[in-house]
């Protein structure tokens, strides 16, 4: 791109080509990402199940004893997925004690970090394109799925900055070996996250990528010590919990939780081949909408490392998950690395060619001048019109149109038949900056000028900062009742480690965590049972059911909403 430019008759030297501009650009997309990844983040209830889980896990870390080795949930044995996150967690909470903040801290900061990471990736990717770089992590940034999920106390923000990390000093140990020590540590940080069965696959995708673009590197000793040196901690944790728990620790997580989920679905969590596709066009607004194109500039432009790696990882990744059994959401995560890489390479392309409209602002370089330097900087000859492949302005129109009337839905103006109980503000608000943005988008698009990127991306980045400082976006809450009330009776009414048993129709681990109790679900027959064999049973039922139910000599402690917890009479 040009040195410099002028505005009016002062010359100013362009950004994108300061000496100081990576590092700015980095502090840049790590103070975005940190704002909004923390923004509201202790604001709203754990989930069930996973944030329930793992801050369980973590607190029972924290108090000691060999959990820190051997995890436990609700006193038996965990054997799901390492502790490296549980661990971080179990620290965040000594530090500034148990609550919903601390349970996210951890794994937000570290899926924030993750952005700057894949600029950092796009740099060593194209590095005479920081515009395929900034547009690559601006895209990530913007993800909804990525910004969701990598806000929640789940594992998945972690193995996002550990694999983009461990990306990063694979592509860096192509000019400098030492990295490549980094690279083998940053794909064993992944396998104590989630298990070895994931960092295969993952540490599968760079070999590969290696194979393809820098096959001298396969031979390096520098790569595989630092293969060596990653898998040193995991093999000593899973050869603790084989010592410790013997073939049970082998079935219970390296066949019931990973192999199994690929031959068969763990629980209803079930889908076609097709189920990621399907995920991607629904969660991944607006940038879907260039992902085929992003693909198809990568296959043409295959020769290049930055396609290469594309391929390579959307080609693998999707497959390999598509023919599993178990399907769920978060799964797809690790993919959009990649898509937004190729998004953002196919994004940069068409700022280039799209002209810019007449304003304040000319550059130094004349036209000519300016399409020979774009050739030589460029990483491709463009064997496509990238141009004729971008989305009809009508689409943001439509989104423009369906976001307008989400917006006129929940002020209760247009209730289509369907009874609004209250306006909801905060998605009022943000459904207005999404028409907004669309509207303006399809403006701009329509009239060939380029900044509607710089539209698409300012505007979904502020609406999705507007979604996450509402209560809106851990949307599973409203699904059932509100735990923490339901939880504060049970914690108040129970003894500590008492067991608690449920007429609800499935488990919620949110309710174990914050009762501090085990909450066990169970039909009317065993709940009959346990009232005459235990000595002093302890229920949290539903008003009706223990109505249903019956109950001799029984005694109402606590009551929450429609919930009440119950015990024997004793006798006086």
């Amino acid at each position: 791109m040009p040195e410099n430019f002028y505005w009016g008759d002062r010359k100013y030297q362009n950004p994108f080509n300061s000496k100081y501009a990576d590092t700015l650009w980095v502090l840049a997309f790590l103070l975005a990402a940190i704002v909004i990844f923390q923004l509201n983040l202790g604001g709203l209830a754990l989930r069930d199940w996973d944030e329930g889980i793992a801050a369980q896990v973590a607190r029972e870390i924290g108090r000691g004893g060999s959990a820190w080795l051997y995890p436990t949930l609700s006193g038996t044995a965990y054997f799901n997925k390492p502790p490296l996150v549980h661990w971080l967690m179990a620290a965040c909470f000594a530090a500034g004690g148990i609550s919903e903040l601390t349970a996210r801290f951890v794994p937000a900061m570290l899926c924030a970090t993750s952005v700057p990471l894949l600029y950092a990736v796009g740099r060593e990717l194209f590095p005479q394109q920081r515009i395929v770089a900034i547009f690559s992590a601006l895209v990530y940034l913007t993800l909804l799925p990525v910004l969701r999920h990598g806000r929640l106390a789940m594992l998945d923000g972690a193995v996002l900055c550990f694999l983009l990390a461990g990306i990063w000093c694979l592509l860096r140990s192509r000019r400098d070996l030492r990295y490549a020590l980094a690279a083998g540590i940053g794909f064993g940080l992944i396998c104590l996250t989630k298990g070895v069965m994931l960092g295969m696959l993952l540490g599968a995708i760079g070999f590969c990528f290696l194979i393809w673009d820098t096959p001298r590197l396969i031979s390096s000793g520098y790569l595989w010590g630092g293969l060596i040196l990653g898998a040193l901690p995991v093999t000593a944790w899973y050869y603790a919990q084989w010592l410790h728990y013997g073939q049970d620790f082998i079935t219970a997580n390296l066949v019931d939780q990973s192999f199994r989920r690929i031959l068969e679905p763990v629980g209803n969590n079930t889908g076609g081949p097709w189920y990621y596709l399907l995920e991607i066009l629904e969660s991944a607004w607006p940038w879907q909408l260039f992902w085929l194109q992003g693909l198809r500039f990568s296959w043409e432009n295959r020769n290049f490392a930055g396609p290469k790696l594309v391929l390579v990882w959307s080609g693998i990744y999707l497959l390999a998950i598509s023919v599993m059994n178990t399907k769920l959401p978060w799964y797809i995560l690790p993919l959009y690395p990649a898509f937004s890489l190729a998004v953002g390479s196919y994004l940069a392309a068409v700022w280039e060619q799209m002209p810019e409209q007449e304003s304040g602002i000319k550059l130094e370089e004349d036209e000519l001048h300016f399409e020979q330097h774009l050739e030589k900087d460029s990483f491709t000859s463009r064997p496509f019109d990238v141009l004729s492949c971008l989305p009809h302005p009508a689409i943001f129109v439509i989104l423009a149109s369906v976001a307008a009337a989400g917006c006129l839905y929940f002020s209760g103006w247009l209730s289509l038949g369907v009874k609004v109980v209250k306006p909801e503000q905060d998605l009022q608000l943000m459904l207005a900056f999404t028409a907004l943005t669309m509207t303006f988008a399809a403006v701009l698009l329509h009239r060939r000028d380029r900044q509607f990127l710089l539209i698409l991306f300012w505007g979904t980045y502020v609406s999705l900062l507007v979604f996450v400082a509402s209560d809106n976006w851990i949307w599973e809450l409203a699904e059932d009742y509100a735990v923490k009330p339901v939880a504060e009776i049970v914690r108040a009414a129970t003894p500590a480690g008492q067991e608690v048993f449920t007429s609800h129709r499935f488990p919620r681990p949110s309710l174990n965590f914050y009762s501090d109790r085990q909450v066990i679900v169970a039909d009317a027959p065993t709940l009959k049972q346990k009232w005459q064999t235990l000595s002093q049973p302890y229920f949290l039922l539903e008003k009706p059911v223990l109505k249903h139910l019956g109950l001799e000599n029984a005694e109402v402690i606590k009551t929450a909403d429609d919930w009440v917890v119950v015990t024997r009479k004793t006798s006086k």
